[in-house]
């Protein structure tokens, strides 16, 4: 016997005042299949029994409704609330991000500089970033926007590569939390938690695009070689994704600049006898690390005799050695926001650079705070 099927439509309109058992009958349905029909257009917001008969938007899931029903159990009103289906919302943004990538002319390539050392690297550690964040210094102890934001990465990144030995590969190694805010209400991915936002999602995009523009052509100018990770972080997963594939494909045509594309958030670069790894701290804490990046990058770790591992999340610098790598908590440049401020989660700004050797591991490291840039900015 082939099993009747049914549009949406005619399983909304014989469950509307029946039960699961007489709409099955009316459709010619087994109840168990109704059954998933119903369970299936109550997650996107359909259940005629409570006088829900339309989808909810798109990118969007059912969460909690109200029902007010009268004296004869009649409803007489709803109300529905909704929340973001991450999983879809992930896929509409994958899917922006391959469209844009087709109308992305890639860069034209920049020439070598003169004199690099092969064996070593320089990774360029920038975490918490925070960009678009807006902090009053009255009330947090420093200011904070958009425009200070983007002038004090550039003029970072300037004081850095100067230190800097002239190593053969630069990291840009971006830890997540770039973006304070992930889309066009000001609140963060998953809890929902009201910002502070300085200025439009549109600019807060244009803004940022052009400083990792700027600041990747002066570490081609300093490096052989450019390794770009823009890392997730909580309060920028979808923004990730964007840069992560819109830089790939801008810089398509750059054979010096490698873009990591990897989707899960914990990366790795390998260099040499050396491993470094990544992760932004907010699925694993510190301590919670080395296990996760041995089983995960269990060949590499295993080609290598020297192991680092850099996260962030938590503002403040935190150093663990264990029996298999050293594991690194690194502070942010950002200024504390109001919620830091009156939280009373008070760190230093400042952030490294850390150069490694591709036969001795660590050999040497450049501390460049908030303090030295204002004192040669003075």
């Amino acid at each position: 016997m082939v099993a009747r099927k049914a549009t949406d439509e005619e399983i909304i309109q014989a469950l509307d005042g029946r039960t699961v058992a007489a709409a099955a009958k009316l459709l010619g349905m087994h109840e168990r299949t109704v059954h998933t029909h119903k369970a299936r257009l109550a997650k996107i917001g359909i259940a005629p029994e409570h006088g829900l008969t339309v989808a909810a938007p798109e990118a969007f899931t059912m969460g909690k409704v109200t029902v007010q029903r009268n004296d004869k159990g009649e409803v007489t009103n709803t109300w529905a609330r909704y929340s973001p289906d991450m999983e879809r919302q992930e896929q509409l943004m994958l899917e922006a991000v391959k469209a844009m990538a087709a109308e992305i002319k890639p860069c034209a390539a920049l020439p070598l500089p003169v004199h690099t050392n092969a064996r070593l690297l320089n990774c360029y550690v920038i975490t918490d970033y925070h960009m678009g964040a807006k902090a009053w210094g009255e009330e947090t102890g420093a200011d904070w926007d958009t425009q200070i934001a983007e002038q004090l990465l550039v003029d970072w990144f300037g004081a850095a590569i100067a230190q800097s030995p002239d190593a053969a590969v630069g990291v840009f190694a971006q830890l997540g939390d770039f973006l304070h805010w992930d889309g066009i209400q000001a609140v963060t991915p998953t809890s929902g938690h009201v910002l502070d936002a300085d200025t439009r999602f549109q600019k807060l995009i244009r803004v940022a695009i052009g400083a990792i523009r700027r600041i990747t052509a002066m570490l081609l100018l300093k490096h052989e070689r450019v390794i770009l990770l823009m890392a997730e972080g909580n309060h920028d997963l979808a923004s990730s994704m964007w840069l992560r594939e819109m830089f790939a494909a801008l810089y398509a045509a750059e054979p010096r600049i490698e873009v990591i594309t990897r989707p899960d958030p914990y990366y790795c670069i390998e260099h040499g006898k050396t491993s470094l790894f990544f992760h932004h701290g907010h699925k694993k804490k510190l301590e919670q690390l080395e296990t996760v990046f041995v089983a995960k990058f269990r060949e590499i770790y295993g080609r290598t005799k020297f192991s680092y591992a850099h996260t962030g999340h938590l503002h403040h610098n935190v150093m663990l050695e264990r029996n298999t790598m050293q594991l690194e908590q690194h502070r942010t440049l950002a200024a504390a926001d109001s919620h830091a401020s009156r939280g009373g989660w008070i760190s230093g700004r400042d952030a490294k650079v850390i150069t490694y050797h591709a036969d001795r591991g660590d050999v040497g490291r450049i501390i460049v705070s908030v303090d030295m840039l204002e004192g040669e900015a003075a």
